[in-house]
């Protein structure tokens, strides 16, 4: 990993002395040697590399590589700061100080300077020989990667049938009381896993209709938070329980499952009395219902439940290690088995694993990326014996795995500890913070963001990171890792003062009013924003701060007041990355301007009608975002949702690359965007601002989100039709104004297109488009008609009020490709599908939500494999009752595993059952 930070230092380097050419001048040749010498020692890093873990002088030969880049960083981006301070400043004052900044400047690279070169004596004693500049072949390997991506859920699992039946018949037979069904065993053993395939079972899904819950616990137990997760899964409308004080919460919860056959999953519960504050919510009736927990303590399971014995997960036979180990190493097997050049080494690492699912895992997603050759198993397998001599089990693999890595791939790796436990990462927001960062090179004419999902795809490969979900194109939207692995993470990143987690204020001296000094580069936050700023910090060389209320009193104050975000620029004015996402605040004060250096911004304003009495008097003043963000010139992506005033400051952004903004218009204020080149993403924009700019210079826009208001359709097909790199686009149009027609079959890189309100007539679309999403379009007519011929379509969704007439028909051959098909809340008389047989022949995802429908042909489907339905009309009983009756969709069901999530409950209201990959 010190690679990537030295070739990151190196890099800002060579930028400032490009950028910064005439006020360098005096101390030019001292920065060129350190970038020349940064840069030659870097080619030693990677032989480092191999050695570190075997040997502790070599690591700390390393470690003193990284503190001595890290420090060539800081006075870089030190001076920076100091040098656009400078420029605000009267001439006199630049006169006068700018020699004392530079004869600073040029003493603190001579120090840098004098600990190289005692770091590169020691290199020779060490024998760490130069193995030359260039890529490794794990980098020429990441950088041929195919543009594909991992499923979602990779189906490799073994070992678990009699398992999951035993435990499929504990949950649903036997004592009508309330009972407790426990899942006990070490961390890694597939706990989750054999939980999740209980779960899905179709038994336990027929048998618990009405009420279906999963929740992770994990060892930081808050019981508010899972009473609200779990409400969240019933209620239609989650948003009115925010408010609601833990008790409260509590009653309600007692009240909703009272009357129920609910089966509820506690997944990763770690302690008795976590178990004892959350039992009391759960009702004693007797009518079957259940809890399934899994936990690493036996004592949990015996405490839940004295009357049920806890089933001990058992670690797999040599047999079911060597299944498990052979469908992971070696991609695109379908024999279960292993070329009997490669059996030999195989099965010596899989007894190594002991029958540990993660450990095989793992250790499969690491062979899976190297050539099926003897020798580079056998070089595998010799690392882990040394690894194994240290450590135990998994957390070998885990390292070893680690190690492997390229050295690019590391830094994204470790990132993922800021994260808190189990939380579902948006793929999104992780590629354009590893952006930011600085971890993702530029290679040849390739995408940053590009080289980024690779980057992610190959982690998935290697089973280190979990794809959550996949969208209709199989890419990867959300992800998360195993609890194991983020301690992994988190130790190696401590270790490298990478990442550091802050979470207790509790535990501090009462002596003390400071948090303790860390040369972590990046923090994460896990308090509110009130209490962590009502401290002081010793940290000033942080590089990202985020901030992750994991919870709150509803009447709590964690409203960002200008007075407590003050204490950011005061503390932590070298930030690169600044999330501030999940913070209440109202507006960033004028210091932020300040933070120069800064990449990624995420923040959101609320209007103060919504603030707390408490907070008014400190928001009188407030009005606009402020204008100093305009010096924020570094920024590459900007995520803000403000109340007031048009944010102008942006046009001076040129290097942003990704804009999010949600903001009020003003006529005398236009939003200026034509002069960032470098845009990709636009989401926002007012369309009266849009027609004030050329767009004809946007010629790097692949994803746009417009506001529509007074709309003329000439000029806004001209200005759509001049972006030629357009990916997607979305259209939302006020209630009065519409979303205007016109001809798209000239966009001929659109592949998604969301179109919101009123649409008049439906014209042509672009012929390469793969989903496309209507809501709330008001067409009198049916729109299959032209809908169907769209030759590539995908993904199809039909929104809120985007049909009011009462027959929809699909023609034979009509939707030649269509996968998924979703119809959503279309209120008014009751509807009719017609699927001729012919049509959408390849469906294999039907979801119905809140709707009056009936739907023939669908016994033609033969590809169908899933229907969601969510609160429909009991009058459209008729067609999904008559699904199991079909010997042909029984077929179906038997061969595909079809299923059918909300069963209709017989009292005129349909249960909602919600799938959890």
């Amino acid at each position: 990993m010190e690679r990537a930070v030295i070739s990151f230092v190196v890099n800002r380097i060579g930028d400032q002395l490009m950028e910064e050419a005439i006020f360098l001048k005096e101390v030019r040749p001292r920065i060129e040697r350190l970038h020349r010498d940064l840069k030659a020692i870097n080619c030693f890093l990677e032989a480092a590399d191999a050695k570190q873990e075997e040997d502790p002088r070599v690591r700390n030969w390393v470690s003193d590589i990284r503190d001595v880049a890290y420090d060539a960083e800081d006075v870089v981006d030190m001076f920076i700061l100091k040098a656009e301070a400078l420029r605000r400043k009267i001439f006199v004052k630049r006169i006068f100080q700018k020699p004392v900044y530079l004869h600073n400047l040029g003493k603190k690279i001579d120090e840098i300077q004098t600990n190289l070169h005692d770091i590169s004596r020691r290199r020779e004693i060490l024998g760490i020989k130069n193995i030359g500049v260039g890529t490794s072949t794990s980098s020429k390997m990441l950088q041929n990667l195919r543009r594909t991506t991992p499923r979602a859920e990779k189906h490799v699992i073994v070992g678990l049938n009699e398992e999951a039946n035993k435990l499929v018949e504990q949950l649903t037979t036997g004592d009508p009381r309330r009972r407790v069904v426990s899942m006990v065993g070490m961390g890694g053993i597939g706990k989750t896993t054999l939980a999740k395939k209980v779960y899905n079972h179709s038994r336990v899904m027929d048998h618990f209709q009405s009420c279906r819950v999963w929740v992770y616990v994990s060892e930081d137990c808050r019981p508010r938070n899972i009473f609200q997760q779990i409400l969240n899964q019933l209620l239609h409308n989650p948003k009115q329980i925010e408010k609601l004080q833990e008790n409260e919460l509590e009653d309600l919860l007692h009240e909703h499952l009272e009357e129920k056959r609910f089966l509820v999953v506690l997944d990763d519960i770690w302690k008795s009395d976590d178990w004892k504050c959350l039992a009391r919510v759960f009702p004693e009736e007797s009518n079957g219902s259940r809890l399934l927990l899994t936990t690493r303590n036996k004592d949990v399971a015996l405490q839940a439940d004295a009357r049920s014995v806890p089933h001990d997960m058992q670690l797999l036979s040599e047999e079911e290690g060597w299944k498990l180990f052979c469908r992971t190493a070696i991609p695109d097997n379908v024999t279960d088995g292993c070329p009997p050049e490669l059996k030999e080494f195989g099965e010596k690492m899989v007894k190594k694993c002991a029958g540990l699912p993660l450990a095989i895992v793992v250790l499969g997603g690491l062979l899976s990326s190297k050539k099926q050759l003897p020798t580079m198993w056998e070089e595998v397998f010799n690392k882990l014996r040394v690894h194994f001599a240290a450590r135990n089990g998994v957390d070998a693999i885990l390292s070893l795995s680690y190690i492997d890595l390229p050295h690019n791939l590391k830094s994204c790796f470790l990132y993922l500890g800021l994260f808190p436990e189990d939380q579902v990462i948006s793929k999104r927001t992780l590629l354009l913070l590893w952006m930011a960062e600085g971890f993702i090179p530029q290679q040849d004419e390739q995408r940053l963001e590009d080289t980024a999902e690779d980057y992610l795809n190959e982690l998935i490969n290697r089973n280190l990171v979990q794809a959550v979900a996949v969208s209709v194109n199989e890419r990867v939207t959300e992800c998360r890792i195993h609890d194991l692995v983020r301690d992994l993470c988190i130790k190696k990143a401590k270790e490298q003062n990478f990442v550091e987690i802050q979470k207790d204020i509790v535990s501090l001296p009462s002596t003390t009013s400071s948090f303790p000094f860390t040369k972590s580069r990046r923090l994460g936050i896990y308090l509110d924003l009130e209490r962590y700023a009502s401290r002081e910090h010793s940290t000033p060389y942080i590089r990202s701060l985020f901030f992750f209320v994991l919870q709150r009193s509803p009447h709590s104050r964690y409203y960002g007041i200008l007075s407590w975000l003050d204490f950011i620029y005061k503390y932590f004015k070298l930030l690169r990355v600044l999330d501030l996402g999940n913070v209440k605040i109202y507006e960033p004060p004028n210091s932020f301007g300040k933070l120069v250096h800064l990449r990624y911004l995420r923040l959101t304003a609320h209007r103060y009608s919504n603030c707390p009495p408490s907070c008014l008097g400190s928001l009188q003043d407030c009005v606009n975002f402020p204008t100093s963000l305009d010096e924020l010139r570094s920024l590459q992506t900007l995520d803000i949702c403000i109340s007031k005033g048009t944010p102008t400051m942006i046009e001076k952004m040129k290097n942003l690359r990704h804009l999010f903004l949600s903001y009020d218009r003003e006529d005398d204020k236009p939003l200026r965007i034509d002069n960032l080149r470098n845009l990709q993403t636009l989401s926002g924009i007012w369309f009266s601002d849009w027609q004030q700019n050329d767009t004809s210079d946007l010629t790097s826009l692949r994803k746009l989100k417009i506001k529509m208001d007074d709309a003329i359709v000439v000029e806004f097909s001209n200005s759509i039709a001049k972006l030629e790199n357009l990916r997607s686009l979305y259209l939302k149009a006020s209630h009065f104004s519409g979303v205007p027609s016109f001809d798209m079959s000239s966009l001929l890189h659109l592949s998604k297109l969301h179109m919101e309100r009123s649409i008049g007539q439906l014209h042509e679309f672009p012929p390469n488009l793969t989903q496309l999403t209507l809501e709330d379009t008001e067409l009198d007519y049916d729109p299959m008609v032209i809908l169907e011929k769209l030759p590539k379509l995908l993904t199809l969704r039909l929104r809120m009020w985007s049909y009011r007439g009462w027959e929809m028909q699909v023609s034979a051959g009509g939707f030649p490709q269509l996968k998924i098909l979703q119809l959503s809340d279309l209120y008014g008389p009751m509807k009719l599908l017609i699927i001729e047989k012919g049509g959408m022949t390849n469906l294999t995802q039907l979801q119905i939500f809140r709707s009056v429908l009936d739907i023939y042909g669908l016994g033609e489907l033969l590809h169908l494999k899933r229907i969601d339905v969510i609160d429909i009309s009991p009058h459209s009983h008729r067609w999904i009752s008559s699904l199991p009756c079909s010997s042909e969709w029984q077929d179906i069901r038997r061969r595909k595993k079809a299923r059918i999530y909300g069963t209709y409950t017989g009292n005129d209201s349909w249960g909602y059952m919600q799938q959890h990959n």
